[in-house]
């Protein structure tokens, strides 16, 4: 974890739109309010194209998983918010989605790091005893929320 005062910075690839994003979520001890504008723009529902305020603490999340696996490419995200409109379509099309996501609340990335192996990555997020850990091997994403700490 970066040191109070110093930067904690973040590169992201939104998969389903192409953009990609290298910006400071922390600084001088605190949230930064432009870089969280900037990853919540990203991680929008692209479906929709709805933008909502995403939990800083999901990013304190990704930031110490970088970290904790000396990572420091781009972090490729599946899904990041997603309205309840585009949830319930999701989950109509038995897309395994859950019905109260924490995606629909802004507090759920589903993610990988290139070069990490997946199982990696969820051990990983498991040992940070953060918030929930979905392991989706099939379709190559870990899930990171910070509802209460549980696996899947």
């Amino acid at each position: 974890m970066a040191k109070v005062g110093s930067g904690r910075t973040l590169k992201m690839r939104n998969l389903h739109t192409g953009e990609r994003l290298n910006a400071t979520y922390w600084s001088n001890g605190g949230y930064d309010s432009a870089g969280l504008k900037q990853f919540n723009r990203l991680l929008r529902d692209h479906r929709a194209n709805e933008v909502t305020r995403m939990d800083p603490k999901l990013f304190d999340i990704v930031y110490k998983l970088k970290e904790k696996l000396n990572f420091n490419g781009e972090v490729e995200i599946i899904s990041g918010y997603r309205s309840e409109k585009t949830n319930a379509k999701l989950r109509a099309a038995g897309r395994g989605v859950a019905r109260r996501s924490y995606h629909t609340r802004g507090m759920a990335l589903d993610i990988r790091m290139p070069g990490i192996p997946l199982s990696r990555l969820r051990q990983a997020a498991l040992e940070l005893k953060a918030g929930g850990v979905g392991y989706y091997p099939k379709s190559n994403f870990v899930h990171v929320d910070t509802g209460p700490v549980r696996r899947w």
